[in-house]
């Protein structure tokens, strides 16, 4: 008996244990958070760009080298104005941003692929314009699990990074290209490379204006705008708002402008549906500018769903593209 309350109060035990107040779980989750921007600080830290000397060789246009002779890109390579790319820092997989490339490397028709001649082009042609090797491992499972939901283009083409996968890492930097980062992987069928162009985001999102719109309708005859509505109503949100004041500002900048305010939407759900809500998403913009003082007299409303699409739905950023008000300079 004595056995019997011993085990069942172990098992209590255990239970009470393993239980963990939510507030702690939060707090490990908090910790896991902190953990992983403590290991790339420190990563960044320990590897310093400007220790590695200005090269005096022109590296040449991006992607700024070929294949070496026989090879050839395996499929469409992976090539973006501004991305991030995850390079082995002393083994911790370390976001970089800029121009982006990344392939697959396969042989030539005709042609056998071999590891050492793959590897060798690559360092030694690397090296001759200045790189500097920065990594020559593998990564750990437990950094792998760490990094790579981080990554937006895992599992896409020319992907590097793997537990267990061998990467050379260089780094480059250049008088009039800025730093240069290039890692590749291979084995004796195929190789992989990724080549980075370290820049900052230039900033192209501007603030729609009056006078922008005033310009659109006087040039082109109409000015196509992004007004958020409320989800499925025709509802305008706050930043929508102000993009009716500056439509009603540049109506007022220029009383002898009328226009139609068409509303569109992509092909999501019903099409009858759609075209109603359209029309009364104009009808919203329409009584928001009047009563900012523009004359109804200037204005009219029409909706047409998904009947005139910008782009094909075919993407969900077309569907974007296509949810828009359009302005129509009237006659």
């Amino acid at each position: 008996m004595k056995k019997v309350s011993l085990l069942f109060a172990v098992g209590a035990m255990m239970f009470s244990c393993n239980k963990e107040p939510k507030e702690n779980q939060n707090s490990e989750v908090k910790q896991d958070e902190s953990a992983t921007t403590e290991v790339t600080d420190q990563a960044s830290k320990e590897f310093n760009i400007q220790d590695i000397p200005v090269t005096d060789m022109d590296p040449g246009v991006f992607p700024f080298f070929t294949l070496p002779d026989g090879l050839k890109e395996q499929n469409k390579p992976l090539q973006k104005k501004f991305d991030v790319c995850f390079f082995p820092v002393n083994g911790v997989m370390t976001p970089f941003e800029g121009k982006l490339y990344k392939t697959n490397v396969t042989s030539k028709p005709g042609e056998e692929f071999s590891q050492r001649y793959f590897e060798k082009s690559m360092e030694d042609y690397l090296t001759s314009i200045g790189a500097v090797k920065v990594f020559d491992g593998e990564i750990s499972n437990e950094e792998y699990d760490r990094y790579n939901k981080q990554d937006p283009n895992k599992g896409d083409e020319g992907d590097i990074g793997y537990t267990g996968e061998q990467i050379k890492f260089y780094a480059i930097r250049t008088k009039d290209k800025g730093n240069i980062y290039i890692q590749f992987s291979s084995n004796n069928a195929s190789a992989k490379l990724n080549i980075l162009q370290e820049e900052a985001l230039k900033q192209t999102i501007t603030k729609v204006t009056a006078d922008e719109i005033a310009k659109d309708l006087t040039e082109k005859g109409k000015s196509i705008l992004y007004i958020n509505f409320d989800v499925d109503k025709a509802t305008i949100l706050e930043d929508g708002k102000s993009i009716v004041t500056e439509i009603a500002q540049a109506l007022k900048k220029n009383p002898s402008l009328k226009i139609t305010i068409e509303g569109h939407t992509d092909n999501t759900g019903d099409a009858a549906h759609n075209k109603k809500l359209s029309n009364d998403r104009a009808v919203a913009v329409l009584n928001t500018i009047a009563a900012q003082g523009v004359d109804k007299s200037r204005l009219a409303a029409q909706g047409f769903g998904a009947e005139r699409p910008l782009v094909a739905n075919d993407s969900e950023s077309n569907k974007a593209k296509n949810r828009r008000v359009e302005l129509i300079k009237m006659k």
